[in-house]
């Protein structure tokens, strides 16, 4: 398929094959990976935070699959280097005996990178990503290397109350276009899972898309138009998380330190305009907005002292967002 045969008609077509194919390896979690899958055709990278043991590994493994593109997992440690991610030069030696560098490329010279555990490196390491997160390239020894297009990172993430954990840099999970929660499995869930992983069953995911096609849809996905109410409905969401700003309501000067930044307002628009298509509209409503605002920010927001005592959960800050803020 060429970019130019892109509609808005196969775009829902091969999502719903996606997590279709999805659906035959991870059980539940339809709002994990749909979201999953939104933030990638919407070109960000995706934060997964949950315990270990609900399937979030499987879950990018089983991505990799569906999209049939070159696949890496780094599984972070507590003494892995920067240059364990993104590669080094190595000093090598011709048959004549003079010697040169040759670049040994690290696994972040790939489509798809599965960060596991992201939070269990030093901050020094986690920092390593940021370039590759934002930019698409990475530097090594002073020169600059482009990475494959498409590229994007899937982390996942445990919980900062789990022993061994380092929180993520602000700056860095900023460059997470949404951050997913995966909840434990329900019951039939967990039958189901427990049915595919202690029998013979074997399920495995067929691709369903490859590079150029993903491409495409990114591309329609940046073409679907945004009405200015709808901008300024955005703008609106994030300035009222900060504090010092007019627009901030009374939770937000309770409990915020910082707000949200400008990548936030992006990431509404681009995961709303993804939220419409899937609804069969070629404009983004308001309420396409309010469906991924919790996704799209809550990792956005850093909670001040008071925040912090009383552990107040970010998605509460911003559904008080969501109800005081109008839409026009």
């Amino acid at each position: 398929m060429t970019e130019a045969a892109m509609t808005p008609e196969q775009f829902r077509d091969l999502f719903g094959r996606l997590q279709g194919e999805i659906g035959k390896v991870i059980v539940g979690m339809s709002g994990v990976v749909r979201g999953t899958l939104a933030g990638i055709l919407a070109d960000g990278n995706i934060l997964l935070e949950g315990v270990p043991g609900l399937g979030k590994t499987a879950l990018v493994k089983t991505v990799g699959d569906v999209m049939r593109l070159d696949f890496a997992r780094i599984q972070f440690t507590p003494d892995m280097m920067p240059a364990d991610i993104t590669g080094t030069n190595l000093v090598m030696e011709d048959e004549s005996g003079r010697r040169y560098f040759k670049l040994q490329k690290g696994p972040v010279f790939n489509h798809v990178i599965l960060a596991d555990e992201i939070n269990r490196a030093t901050p020094k390491t986690q920092s390593a990503m940021l370039e590759a997160m934002q930019e698409r390239q990475v530097s090594i020894v002073g020169e600059t290397h482009d990475l494959p297009r498409p590229f994007f990172v899937v982390a996942t993430q445990n919980p900062l109350e789990m022993e061994g954990t380092y929180p993520l840099p602000e700056a860095q999970l900023d460059r997470f276009l949404m951050k997913l929660n995966v909840e434990f499995p329900e019951r039939e869930e967990l039958r189901e899972i427990l049915q595919r992983t202690t029998s013979t069953d074997n399920p495995q995911a067929g691709a369903v898309v490859d590079g150029p096609t993903i491409l495409a849809m990114r591309d329609l996905v940046r073409s679907v138009p945004v009405a200015p109410v709808v901008t300024d409905y955005a703008i609106r969401l994030v300035l009222a998380t900060h504090p010092e700003k007019p627009e901030a309501p009374e939770i937000t000067r309770r409990y915020v330190r910082f707000g949200a930044s400008p990548r936030a307002a992006q990431s509404l628009l681009l995961v709303g305009k993804i939220n419409a298509l899937l609804d069969g509209r070629l404009n983004v409503s308001a309420d396409d907005v309010k469906h991924v605002a919790r996704p799209c920010m809550r990792h956005r927001l850093i909670l001040n002292f008071e925040g912090e005592a009383e552990r107040v959960d970010t998605d509460k800050i911003i559904n008080g967002i969501v109800e005081v803020v109008t839409e026009v």
